[in-house]
Parts: structure tokens; sequence; C-alpha cells
């Protein structure tokens, strides 16, 4: 008895766990974008550029080394009165120099690389904010899609409640077999709707698991959202003082000039003079002093700055200066720009589907029905009928395609604006 309890308990977690493995995990936007930020393998690797340039920034900080010369002469190489004393008269002279950087030159180099790993930082935001609205966009796709297909599947079960009310009416004697025919024929458009709606819906699937970089079934993932249009709408010059402010790209592009200005700095810190200072200790050094048998001696190197000054770099990294601020100047001309054409893609949508929503899409029904009515009760023709139902369904699908383009437009202006303003 207990063998076989213990055999039932085993099979039904061996179920449960089967049933977990297999089951359909669907996904908020909010799930999607933090999932993405964990996994998606470009993002991942521009983080470590990132790391790269912090650790630049250990090398720019580095001192000189100093340098250690040893020097080794008057040993004897054949012997001497008779007798082989290889090392009795050697002149050993061990010595260490170090060269002195003046002028800040270790400071500047290493603000120099830290303004650099500020830029590495706003290129990553910048990458971030491009795949984000790729991001977006794969699922705005698939919402759309499904929107697609539930309407497909609507339309489809709608117009075999027609089939069966009009297979019950030829019965009766109400219409006549080729009317029967047309509709019956009618209905391979419907078919072929939701099997086109299916192919859509798992295309943008397998885009969205892309980025995610999951290899899970398409049948095992799912998203879900509101897919609708948000009626309120700030002003552009709100997107645009938000596209300012916010914009990692044009950060970049400000965060360049001023490491430009420091260059140019460490540029003019280069063209100065580094004496190199020395120390030397000597045994046996000097045969005029027969007690001098060991010595220290000290040396100061200064190269003449006379020809080369850097005079190159300085003049470089001052023009570099200008062309930073002329392509910050166009980076801010192309946020704003980005902000507009953005806003007015969302304006136009919403002119378009405030209408849609508050009449035409009741007003169509109303007429699908009213039409579909008169038919049954012999007020009107087949043909009328099946123009109420094609113009019913382009309605219905104009509207879900539109909520579609006005949720990948908000998307658009987001990036441009540089943050999600428009949920």
């Amino acid at each position: 008895m207990n063998q076989t309890l213990w055999r039932c308990s085993a099979l039904f977690v061996f179920l449960c766990c089967g049933l977990q493995a297999g089951a359909q995990q669907t996904l908020t936007w909010e799930q999607v974008r933090a999932r993405f930020e964990q996994s998606n393998p470009t993002l991942l690797a521009g983080k470590l550029n990132i790391n790269e340039s912090k650790a630049e920034e250990i090398t720019a900080f580095l001192r000189p080394n100093p340098t250690f010369t040893v020097t080794a002469d008057g040993t004897q190489i054949a012997p001497s009165h008779g007798v082989w004393e290889p090392f009795a008269g050697t002149f050993e002279s061990p010595g260490i120099s170090y060269l002195l950087e003046r002028r800040h030159k270790r400071d500047l180099r290493l603000q120099s690389q830290q303004k650099a790993t500020l830029i590495a930082e706003s290129s990553h935001a910048d990458l971030e904010r491009s795949l984000l609205f790729n991001l977006r966009s794969a699922f705005v796709s698939t919402m759309q899609a499904k929107a697609v297909l539930q309407l497909a599947k609507d339309d489809l079960d709608y117009y075999d409640h027609v089939l069966d009310i009009s297979r019950n009416r030829f019965q009766a004697g109400d219409i006549a077999q080729i009317d029967l025919d047309r509709l019956e024929l009618q209905r391979v458009q419907y078919e072929s709707d939701v099997q086109t709606a299916e192919v859509n819906l798992r295309t943008s699937k397998i885009q969205l698991l892309t980025l995610l970089n999951d290899r899970s079934p398409i049948e095992q993932f799912d998203v879900a959202g509101s897919f609708d249009f948000n009626d309120e709408l700030i002003t552009r010059d709100e997107f645009r003082k938000i596209a300012l402010d916010t914009r990692p790209d044009l950060k970049a592009a400000a965060e360049a000039v001023d490491k430009a200005q420091t260059d140019h700095k460490l540029a003019v810190s280069n063209g100065s003079t580094d004496p190199t200072f020395s120390v030397w200790y000597t045994h046996n050094a000097s045969t005029n002093n027969p007690f001098a048998t060991n010595t220290i001696g000290v040396s100061v190197s200064v190269p003449l700055r006379i020809f080369d000054r850097n005079q190159g770099e300085k003049l470089r990294t001052q023009i570099d200066i200008t062309r930073n601020e002329r392509l910050r100047d166009a980076t801010e001309a192309g946020v704003l720009s980005d902000v507009d054409s953005g806003y007015a893609v969302v304006a136009s949508n919403l002119t378009l589907l405030r209408p849609y929503k508050t009449k035409y899409l009741q007003q169509s029904l109303r007429v699908r029905d009213t039409i579909f009515f008169s038919y049954q009760n012999g007020g009107a023709s087949l043909l009328d009928f099946l123009n109420a139902q094609s113009e019913y369904r382009s309605v219905q699908l104009n509207y879900v395609n539109l909520v579609g383009s006005y949720l990948t437009a908000a998307a658009q202006l987001n990036m441009a604006v540089g943050r999600e303003v428009i949920p």
C-alpha cells in the first residue's frame, strides 16, 4: 500500500513539473523590457565598452617607470703577470633614472580618459535607446497581430453564424442555391484572413524572442498589454525640452566638446620639458683618486624643446574643439527634427483615430447588423449584405492597424525624446 502511494505521488509530481515546463508564459511590456536588459547580447556587449574605458583610466594615471642600468668595465681579458685575475680591476656602476612629468600631464591624461568614459556611458545609453525602440516595435507588432487575429476569428465566427442561418433559409426555400453558394465561397476570404494573421503573429513573436535572446518555443510565449491609444498629448515644445535634457547622443556630443578641451590642455602640457633625474653608485670608479673606491653620482637631463614643442598636436586639438562644437550643434538640430517629425506622426494618427472610436466603429457595426436583418427578412439583396460585411471588416481592420501605427509612432517619439513619455 505504501509503495503504491509513493508511486502515485511520484507520478503526480512528474506530471505537475511537465505541465509547468510546458505552460505558456505571458509577459507584460515591463517584464519584456526587464528581460531584454538582462539578456540581449548586443546590449550586454555595449556595457563592456564602459568597463574597457574605465580600465584605460588606470593606464592613463600610471606614473613613468624608473630605469635601472648596470655598467661594468675594465674586466681583465688576458692573464697579467702570469696570474689569472679576471675581475680584479672591474669597474661597476649600477644606477637608477626617473622621468619627472611636469605641468599636470598625469592628471590631464586621467581627466581626458574619465571624460571618454562618460562618452562611452552616453553612447551605451544611446544604443539602449535605439534597441528599446526595436523592442517596443516588435512588442507592438505582436500585440497588433494578436488583435488582427482575434478580429479575423470573430469575423469568421460571425460569418459561420450567417451561413447557419442561410442554410436554414435555403432548406426553407427562402433563398436560392446560387445565393447560398456565393455565401459559402465568401468564407474562403475569412479563412485566409485567419491564416495570414496567425503567420504574422508567429513572425512577430520570433522577432521579439530574438531580441530577448530567448529560445522558448513560440507556442509557450505570449505578451499582454493594452492595445489602445492615449488621447492626451502634451505640446511639442514640452517634448523638445525633455529631449534636450534627456537625449544621450546629445549628451555624448556635449561631453565630446568637453573632452576635446581637456585634450588641448594636455597637448599644451605635453609641449613642456620633462627632466630626467639619475643617481648611480660606482665601485673602483676613479683612477686619479686611489681612495675613491666607492662613489655616488647624480645627474639631471633636460631636453631642449627648440624644434619640437608639440606644435602640431596643439593645433590639431584646438581645431578638434571647434569640430566637436559643430557636431554638437548638428546633433541638437537632429534631435529637434526627430521630435518634430515624431510629434507630427502621432498627432496625425490621433486625428484619424478619434472619429474611428467615437463614430465609425459603431456605425459600421450598426450598418452591418441592419443590412443583415433586412437581408434575413427579404428587404435587402445578397450583394447589399456582402458589401456591408466587407465595409464592417475594412473599418474594424483599419482601426486596429491605426492603433498599431499610433503605438509605433509613440515609440518613435519616445525614442526621439530619449525616454518613455507616452506609455
